[in-house]
């Protein structure tokens, strides 16, 4: 009975099923109040008390500030995301706008507003335009990115409203959960979290870990191993699963690497992880597919976005490998101090809200972990663009001949074409093809990504022809230029389909804005990878059908869901375990709990260096040592646990559920991590040299690192070890 009233909830919250016409009813008495308020001299302060008055002030002030008169559509997503809601609008229909408004409207509020945003130029971009508007409802507004200072950060967030890209905001929380001197904290309690393109954040990058590591010191990887690997032969020495997520070694591959070093592969568990990371590198990691090479280091590619994932890399042993495998130096890699998914930043938010143009498709996603539902909003005009059927062709040959012969027949119209290719690689061969035809094109990938906004602006510009990795340039208009709607808009071409139709129906929407003309088409073969990937089986040759193709899509993004939500359930009980330690923790950092707990753990101790040194020295050397226990032992867990989860997925063979033997053996270390806190503080402090100078670190064995570092671990895309093993046991075990 439970599982039919679950679905019958979710059928009647169903993504997109957000009632608008309370919010269109208030913009409709807005309406009716615009000609008096736009008579006013001075604006009022507006109040959310009355929300129909609140409109109308806040597009007046759009229309003085901006020279933007708010569409009623624009009201209505900002009336959707402060109800608590994912707005989907389409793609120029104003989205920074509205998110401003409702930004602007949760200050009023009295509530701290972070609007997060991909990347440092929109937050930039962003903040900047919108200045002038915050300032007529007396909102003030701050921005942050990479290169901002410590005292830059603090002023930015500071600020009613603050924008910044979501790894910069993650990073900071971390920073802060090092810090051992209140005064130095820059991060405000959350409160409200409005999330641009919330597709890409919330869900899309939901699974990066971002990391905040110490004590570096240079990678690990066998050179020997790449030059090695580099000699074995697919189909013979090694094989992939059916969706090249794993390798491994066939009979054949495992003599041949035993001959070359004269061991034992599976009696030096060590050499035979070095060889796997060696064979991944190369058998499953593409050059200008998964990376680039750029200033003598392996920068990772975003695989939603097709740009450079700055400060992303892999797990360490899988990043070095591919360092080894390019003949580069091995980057620095350290020692975990914390870690934070993307998903567990953003829940930290008692209030979240977010806008993006592709949001139902990930609205069950939205609902499950972060508790979310979508508004679609509609467009201020009806869209108009022709989206034509895919077409479909059984080799990779013959679908890239006749993508070029439609670039060059329309071109030859004068229309702007935009091309959305699912590689930085196949970018770079197109373009090189439709040079040799004497067609001249902009290519836009993770190459040359710090110029996205200014290319991708000029794509409807008449003649011009834009080759762009999948969304690169994405967040900026692309206006028609002139005679261009005469000759039917912007035409896009997506060269393959996604792994997820999200990802295809952002890049039509790069066409069609605001009521203007356009089309799209996809050209797909029976060769793709995601034919080859995820319905192999059900794939006899030939040119594959339209329904065939939107099942792999539909196999797809079950998988990635499923990775997701597997992800998740790892995560949960660690994080309910780090929101009890950082309470834990801001209770010493903030007060005198540390001197209180030694002080009854050791109070004679206490009571002398109380006499010679005086109570404030003496608090905060209890701090200084609590501190530093805690984030020891913490650093400590996290590499545990990391160790647990890679080898707890044997524990299947014994018809065990991994989550649940995580779980137990995860509540009982946390119990003995939090023991060993207290018997470590207590150890330090009677041992420790406290004077009135106050506590010699060094001596006392509490040096912390002397530098820390930030990055984002890009999920290992081959899972642990233990489940790569699993999982060819398993693939066996059902072909038999």
């Amino acid at each position: 009975m439970a599982s039919i009233t679950q679905r019958i909830r979710r059928f009647l919250e169903r993504p997109g099923s957000i009632d608008l016409a309370p919010f269109e009813r208030i913009v409709a008495a807005a309406g009716a109040r615009e000609d008096r308020v736009r008579e006013l001299d001075e604006l009022p302060r507006p109040s959310l008390d009355d929300l129909s008055e609140f409109c109308a002030v806040v597009r007046e002030a759009a229309r003085r500030t901006l020279g933007l008169r708010p569409y009623d559509v624009q009201l209505v997503g900002m009336l959707a995301m402060l109800s608590g809601n994912v707005a989907e609008m389409a793609t120029g229909e104003g989205k920074t706008l509205s998110g401003a408004m409702a930004a602007a409207g949760y200050a009023l509020q009295g509530k701290r507003v972070h609007v997060i945003s991909v990347n440092d130029y929109l937050a930039q971009r962003d903040a900047e335009w919108m200045g002038p508007l915050y300032e007529a409802l007396g909102v003030s507004v701050g921005w942050i990115g990479q290169t901002s200072t410590h005292e830059e950060r603090r002023a930015a967030y500071a600020k009613d409203v603050t924008y910044g890209p979501v790894s910069e905001i993650g990073f900071d929380v971390l920073r802060d959960r090092t810090r051992v001197d209140a005064a130095d904290l820059v991060m405000p309690a959350p409160e409200v979290a409005l999330v641009d393109e919330a597709d890409s954040v919330l869900v899309d990058e939901a699974r990066v870990p971002l990391v905040l590591a110490g004590a570096t010191d240079p990678g690990n990887a066998v050179p020997e191993m790449a030059a090695l690997v580099r000699q074995l032969v697919r189909g013979y020495h090694y094989e992939l699963d059916d969706q090249a997520r794993n390798v491994h070694l066939t009979g054949k591959g495992i003599d041949t690497v035993e001959q070359a070093l004269g061991i034992d592969l599976y009696d030096t568990p060590a050499t035979l992880t070095e060889v796997n990371l060696a064979l991944h590198a190369h058998a499953l990691l593409a050059r200008d597919v998964d990376y680039i090479i750029r200033d003598g280091k392996v920068h990772l590619i975003n695989p939603s976005r097709g740009r450079v994932a700055l400060l992303q890399r892999w797990p360490d042993g899988l990043q070095a490998a591919v360092e080894a495998k390019e003949a580069l130096p091995p980057s620095a890699t350290g020692e975990i101090l914390d870690s934070i998914t993307v998903q567990g930043l953003i829940t930290r938010y008692p209030q979240r809200c977010g806008m993006t143009g592709t949001a139902v498709a990930v609205g069950d996603q939205l609902r499950e972990f972060y508790d979310l539902k979508v508004a679609v909003v509609p467009s201020n005009r009806p869209c108009v663009r022709i989206d034509s059927p895919d077409r479909l062709f059984e080799y990779r040959m013959d679908k890239d001949r006749a993508l070029v012969e439609e670039i060059v027949e329309v071109h030859a119209t004068g229309r702007p074409i935009l091309i959305g290719t699912l590689d930085v690689a196949e970018s770079e061969r197109l373009s090189l093809t439709l040079s040799g035809r004497g067609l001249e094109c902009v290519v836009l990938n993770a190459k040359n990504d710090a110029e996205e906004a200014a290319i991708i602006a000029k794509a409807g510009e008449r003649d011009a022809i834009t080759v762009s990795t999948q969304m690169a340039g994405r967040g900026t208009d692309i206006r028609l230029g002139e005679g261009v709607e005469e000759l039917g808009g912007l035409y896009v071409i997506g060269s393959g389909r996604q792994t997820s139709s999200r990802l295809d129906d952002q890049l039509r929407g790069r066409a069609g804005r605001q009521g203007d003309p356009g089309g799209s088409v996809f050209f797909v073969s029976g060769e793709d990878d995601l034919i080859t990937h995820y319905v192999a089986d059900e794939y006899a040759r030939g040119v594959p059908d339209h329904g065939l193709v939107g099942h792999a899509q539909r196999v797809a993004e079950g998988v990635d869901m499923e990775i997701h939500r597997n992800t998740w359930r790892y995560t949960r009980l660690l994080e309910q375990h780090r929101g009890t330690v950082l309470e834990l923790r801001d209770k010493v950092l903030r007060g005198d709990s540390a001197g209180q707990a030694l002080a009854s753990a050791a109070p004679e101790r206490w009571s002398s260096l109380e006499e010679t040194v005086g109570e404030e020295v003496l608090n905060e050397a209890a701090r200084q040592i609590v501190l530093f226990h805690l984030d020891r032992s913490w650093a400590d867990h996290l590499a545990y646990l990391a160790e647990l989860r890679e080898g707890i997925h044997l524990r299947a063979l014994g018809r065990l559920s991994p989550i649940d033997e995580f779980n137990k053996e995860a509540k009982p270390a946390y119990e003995r991590m939090l023991a060993e806190v207290e018997s470590r503080s207590i150890e330090t402090f009677e041992a420790a040299t406290i004077t009135a100078d106050g506590l010699d670190h060094e001596e006392a064995g509490i040096k912390r690192p002397t530098a820390t570092w930030t990055y984002l671990v890009q999920e290992n895309p081959f899972g642990t070890e233990w489940e790569r093993i699993l999982n060819r046991l398993v693939t066996k075990v059902r072909r038999r």
